[in-house]
């Protein structure tokens, strides 16, 4: 019988987003088999095969690779402390270009996991913040319309969702190839 996950703050269900799956690979880190494994980026100079969710969230998996698992480029009211738990003591994700983390009412949001058109339908919030994002590149109402009714959940393009830990605001960013 397999231990109950870790918590992360900033990731607070990595098996409904795919970045961590069941599976008997040993930890690069613990060298246990520990019944789950990280699937996930890791970003570090050293080849890391495998990572429990523990080692990730006790950060000794980050200290012992000198590893982060996502692009986190904060805005400048962000601790520090914060930016290193995302970093290197959360579980991040894949996506098509290079992943980043959003952040709301200084603080790191949380992931919450990729989103289709249809799982955006209601999430005015989300739509909101897909919609800026795509009007900053100077994409008309049409264009912008095309593409949100486009986002696919398991293909391409794809919106990340976050929500704020403090307000709730839910947040997203588009991203494809």
């Amino acid at each position: 019988m397999t231990e109950p996950l870790p918590v992360f703050a900033y990731h607070p269900d990595p098996m409904a987003t795919g970045s961590i799956k069941l599976s008997q690979q040993v930890c690069a880190s613990c060298a246990r088999r520990r019944g789950y494994v990280y699937r996930g980026p890791v970003y570090s100079a050293k080849e890391v095969e495998a990572l429990c969710p523990w080692c990730i969230a006790d950060g000794s998996a980050a200290e012992r690779f000198d590893a982060t698992y996502c692009d986190v480029s904060p805005p400048p009211d962000i601790p520090d402390a914060v930016v290193d738990a995302i970093a290197r003591r959360t579980p991040g994700f894949n996506g098509w270009q290079q992943e980043r983390w959003l952040f709301h009412c200084g603080d790191g949001a949380m992931f919450l996991g990729p989103a289709g058109a249809r799982e955006l339908r209601g999430d005015e919030q989300a739509l909101a913040s897909l919609r800026a994002e795509l009007a900053e590149n100077r994409w008309t109402d049409q264009q912008i319309a095309g593409f949100l009714d486009a986002l696919d959940r398991d293909g391409q393009p794809v919106a990340y969702v976050f929500e704020c830990r403090s307000c709730g605001t839910h947040l997203a960013y588009s991203d494809s190839t």
